[in-house]
């Protein structure tokens, strides 16, 4: 097979499972992440695996600048697959956290995402073929004290994929807005995530990212790992904002 599949935040966690599922379906690679030793370990493993060839692009999407670059440094490779993955999030309050750091998340998670799905898919229309997969979260279905961005940033990737999703209909595009939810992955202990105790439990990434994949591959538009993710997310849509927004404070321990 000569497609490439492109994943930002290749090198853990979700990504990581995505790399291996495209590489066991003999997607060639592009693997993003600013980790340049674990980007290069993956792409090994993948290549003693499967004979994957993997290109390995060390970027730092809270660059402005980063997209375009990394668009520019692959006009050579017909790129089939986008998975903007990359992402992360940051515990505090909106007035304690530092203001660089917030700008930097939405960088990542929203300002990244925009320019990558508007330079790529413009050549997957022209051919009339691709696949668009946005990791927003279970968090994009109400806001969320003291992660007020978080929350934020990835209820703007829901509502951007679905309605990019609905434009690109007919074109031979796709696009997947994936919804994991609590999930075992280095994200929480980087975001100094804390959460109050009974609240819920992770579903480990490598079944995470199996099913999104699945998803993704059958053109389905939305998907929600896990039947507590597919409950919870029903619940919020249907209560009122102020209540669920109440019950996500207390699930951030505050």
């Amino acid at each position: 097979m000569n497609d490439w599949a492109l994943i930002t935040g290749g090198s853990a966690g979700i990504g990581y499972e995505l790399a291996r599922l495209f590489a066991a379906d003999h997607f060639n690679l592009v693997l993003v992440a600013r980790d340049e030793v674990r980007l290069k370990a993956l792409a090994t493993r993948l290549e003693t695996e499967h004979g994957t060839i993997t290109k390995v692009v060390v970027k730092d999407l809270s660059q402005d600048t980063a997209p375009s670059e990394l668009f520019d440094s692959l006009r050579d490779i017909p790129i089939s697959v986008l998975v903007n993955n990359a992402g992360f999030g940051w515990q505090g309050g909106f007035l304690e956290t530092e203001l660089p750091r917030s700008l930097d998340m939405l960088q990542v998670n929203v300002d990244s995402l925009v320019q990558l799905c508007h330079l790529f898919a413009r050549p997957m229309v022209a051919r009339a073929s691709g696949r668009i997969m946005n990791v927003a979260s279970t968090a994009a279905f109400q806001p969320g004290p003291f992660t007020a961005l978080y929350y934020a940033s990835k209820a703007f990737v829901f509502s951007f994929s679905v309605a990019f999703e609905e434009e690109l209909r007919g074109t031979g595009v796709t696009v997947t807005t994936f919804c994991p939810g609590f999930t075992r992955t280095e994200f929480h202990e980087r975001a100094r995530m804390i959460r109050a105790p009974g609240w819920f439990s992770m579903m480990p990434a490598e079944t995470v990212a199996r099913i999104g994949y699945q998803g993704m591959m059958r053109g389905k538009g939305i998907v929600v790992p896990g039947l507590l993710n597919k409950l919870s997310t029903f619940v919020a849509r249907r209560l009122p904002v102020r209540f669920t927004t109440k019950i996500v404070r207390r699930i951030n321990g505050k």
